[in-house]
């Protein structure tokens, strides 16, 4: 999904400024890492900034300080949750202190929360790397 062009710019000044829970949590799940879905981080989604974000799992993966329980913020990310849900993508909320505190929990729940992927024969999952052999010549 298309993002406004100032989203877009909030995103990547996002991505280079990310809080300590997004850091670990980036570092745990970050494509090369995680054998299974790709994730972006901070990726323009719509009128959103989604902290993580996995097209192929359509799984949106924030991560929520203290501010989001207090004043209107519960009511807002309702609503975002709610939008998000109406495009095909699932929110999976996570503590910001559940991040610190307990990171492979938080992975194995981001993992848990992916559809499973189907094996294919001829081609390797996705979010892993492969080298590919390369006949040596004879001479």
């Amino acid at each position: 999904m298309d993002a406004p062009r100032l989203t877009k710019h909030r995103a990547k000044r996002l991505r280079r400024t990310m809080t300590l829970p997004e850091v670990l949590l980036w570092r745990a799940i970050r494509p090369s890492v995680l054998p299974i879905g790709r994730f972006r981080r901070q990726h323009p989604f719509g009128p959103y900034i989604l902290d993580f974000f996995s097209p192929s799992g359509s799984l949106c993966v924030e991560i929520d300080g203290y501010s989001h329980g207090v004043g209107d913020r519960p009511v807002h990310d309702a609503r975002r949750d709610d939008w998000l849900a109406a495009q095909g993508v699932r929110t999976l909320r996570v503590q910001a202190n559940e991040v610190l505190g307990g990171l492979q929990g938080v992975v194995d729940a981001v993992m848990a929360a992916l559809p499973p992927q189907s094996a294919s024969p001829t081609a390797p999952p996705e979010g892993e790397h492969f080298r590919r052999a390369i006949p040596q010549l004879e001479k």
